[in-house]
């Protein structure tokens, strides 16, 4: 008996099962990411409900197909049919978040429909254990196990249609809401995802057949190339509700996805397939247990994850990086060469170390400098000797005024010979950074040796000193930059599938950074960083009224921001009054320039209640652009008249 003597029916069936499988593990996968990464949105967590029945449906289907046990392979039949029962229910739910998240919320009729649909189901639950919604398990001769159809299971399937054409034309209408190239993209991707596991998971298409008991390779080709579409499209569902509720950008999701399915589906199906296609040879030739299918488990998942984890780098930066991988791949290599607290003291105490050893000295100590005093002392050897040092302030003073002019030279204070840890800039020329030092008895000779290995020392020091510095100085910028970063990101996020909501939705926009967004531009607004360089710029309105300021989007945020204070404006005359006062603070402190204690004279109130004042004022600007901004979304126009 050789390989050759197999049929391609038994073929066909060993993959139309482990393809079955790895449908099933597919969509366990997707569902665990779903419930990982984006379970605060609606239409993530919808979807999520999809997956969990489609794995019901396919783990059923697959471990049926591969039992002998009546009994089991009943039950497990009929646990596949409680996913089928729950999944018109869950494709209704799922097009129904969709539709109200492209900005077309349930008056009441669609959310009254999705829970009737839901009740409907568990209510199904209970004919699934007895043998009127589906009979008992056919005893005819098919490729797979099935169970026999009754005449309300016609019924269930024409209910099944119907809800399935429902949310099908929720998902046309959320498609034809799409705002951008982008969205409707990955609405084709929803809407074609979605139909293949709605079909898919109908079993009455394919089951139950005679022509299939006559010809079981066509029925396993079916099954073969239905697990395929499925898989496929499953995938590319997922891929488009991944981008719900999540702020990242475009590039961080698609290789987030990409790597868990590589590192888990993909990696998954592989290994049960290789262990499945052994043990099946050792079956046919009478072997009931082969060492090689546990060793192509293990070999298969060691050298899968390996390779995954050698090419990932490669892949993200070709496929997910763009243009833009050069300085993506900078911000990368920052992780890795960070310089953090921890690292320093490790490496300074290294040098410490080897200055005591190399100078046979009792302790030496490396003291770091900030801008008032001295931040953190690191030392070895006799800790006694450098208590006073760490609370004293005189060696910081001592040091910060001679250090510079000693240069790499040693100097004594008290019982302790000192080193400067200097480094020089082309910008900011010596940088006195800390002090190097140990105990030195007064008129001992250092040779020539000693003294060149300690300068080095020091230097290396004063280098690392340096270095941690300047990347101190860059956690910091990103620190500052973080929330900035983040509400850009919710922007594009929400306004990927509708931007006539997006300044409406609750929670989403910070009211507090937006206030204080416009407080910074008005600061500056003859002129400044605040200005140009605001995040506002980023907002249609202004966006839009560039071209009328000859692509001057400083300008444009200028005008933007003098309409709305025009809005703020009463009608009539000007006047000092009560209902003026937020317009009179606003004109002579951002418009006219005045000081503050100039403008509180003229207004007739004390500082204190104009700075109250003026935030008030600025809160109303505030408001004034947002509502500006969603005109221009839903009007889809905006005027670019500046004058009040």
């Amino acid at each position: 008996m050789s390989l050759f003597d197999i049929s391609w029916t038994v073929i066909l069936k060993t993959i139309g099962q482990i393809l079955t499988a790895g449908v099933a593990i597919t969509a366990f996968a997707l569902l665990l990411n779903a419930l990982t990464f984006n379970l605060q949105d609606r239409v993530a967590r919808s979807f999520a409900l999809i997956l969990a029945c489609v794995v019901i449906v396919y783990t059923s289907e697959a471990i049926a197909s591969a039992s002998t046990e009546g009994i089991i392979v009943e039950w497990l039949l009929r646990l596949k049919w409680v996913g089928i029962i729950f999944l018109p229910a869950t494709y209704l739910h799922f097009s129904n978040a969709l539709l109200t998240l492209t900005g077309r919320p349930s008056r009441g009729r669609r959310s009254l429909m999705v829970k009737l649909v839901y009740v409907f189901s568990f209510l199904l639950l209970f004919f699934v254990s007895t043998n009127i919604l589906i009979g008992p398990l056919a005893e005819i001769d098919q490729p797979a196990p099935y169970l026999s159809q009754t005449i309300y299971t016609s019924l269930f399937a024409v209910y099944y249609a119907a809800v399935m054409l429902m949310a099908g034309y929720n998902l046309a209408r959320a498609f034809k809401r799409g705002v951008t190239k982008t969205s409707r993209r990955r609405m084709v991707y929803l809407f074609a995802g979605a139909t293949a596991p709605a079909i898919g998971c109908y079993p009455y298409l394919v089951y139950g057949s005679g022509i299939f008991a006559t010809y079981p390779a066509a029925f396993w080709i079916l099954v073969i190339l239905s697990c395929m579409i499925v898989g496929g499209f499953l995938v590319a569902m997922a891929y488009s509700v991944a981008f719900f509720g999540v702020t990242w950008t475009d590039r961080v999701v698609k290789s987030r996805l990409f790597k868990w399915l590589m590192r888990g589906p993909f990696t998954a199906s592989v290994t049960l397939g290789l262990t499945t296609i052994i043990r099946r040879i050792g079956q046919y030739f009478g072997i009931t247990y082969t060492a090689f299918a546990p060793i192509a488990m293990v070999g298969s998942i060691l050298l899968l994850e390996y390779s995954i984890t050698l090419l990932a780098p490669i892949w993200e930066k070709w496929l997910f990086y763009g243009p833009d991988r050069d300085d993506l791949m900078l911000i990368r290599s920052l992780e890795d060469h960070l310089l953090t607290r921890k690292d320093l003291n490790q490496f300074l105490e290294i040098v410490v170390a080897s200055i005591c050893d190399r100078l046979q000295v009792p302790g030496a100590f490396v003291a770091a400098f900030n801008q008032e005093d001295i931040d953190y002392l690191v030392k070895a050897g006799d800790d006694r000797a450098f208590r006073e040092i760490q609370s004293s302030s005189e060696l910081f003073h001592f040091t910060a005024k001679n250090g510079k002019e000693m240069n790499d030279t040693f100097f004594r204070w008290g019982e302790f010979l000192l080193m400067p840890l200097i480094y020089e800039s082309e910008q900011n020329g010596q940088n006195l950074l800390g002090i190097c030092g140990f105990p030195w008895l007064e008129g001992k000779e250092m040779d020539e040796e000693h003294a060149a290995a300690v300068r080095l020392m020091g230097a290396r020091a004063a280098m690392a000193l340096k270095d941690r510095r300047l990347q101190q100085q860059v956690l910091n910028s990103l620190v500052a930059l973080q929330p900035h970063v983040n509400l850009i990101q919710q922007l594009r996020a929400i306004s990927r599938y509708d931007q006539s909501g997006i300044l409406s939705e609750e929670g989403v926009l910070p009211m507090e950074d937006f206030t204080s967004w416009v407080k910074d531009a008005l600061v500056h607004f003859w002129g400044g960083p605040k200005l140009t360089e605001s995040p506002l710029l980023n907002l249609r309105i202004v966006q839009e009224s560039a071209a009328a300021h000859d692509g001057n989007y400083s300008n444009a945020l200028r005008g933007i921001l003098k309409r709305a204070i025009g809005q703020v404006k009463p009608e009539g005359e000007r006047r000092f009054t009560g209902e003026w006062i937020l317009y009179n603070i606003l004109e002579l402190k951002f418009l006219e320039g005045k000081k503050v204690r100039e403008i509180a004279s003229r207004l007739a109130m004390s500082e204190a209640d104009l700075y109250r004042k003026q935030r008030i004022a600025i809160e109303v600007v505030a408001k004034v652009i947002l509502e500006m901004e969603k005109g221009v979304h839903e009007n889809g126009s905006v005027s670019t008249d500046d004058h009040s």
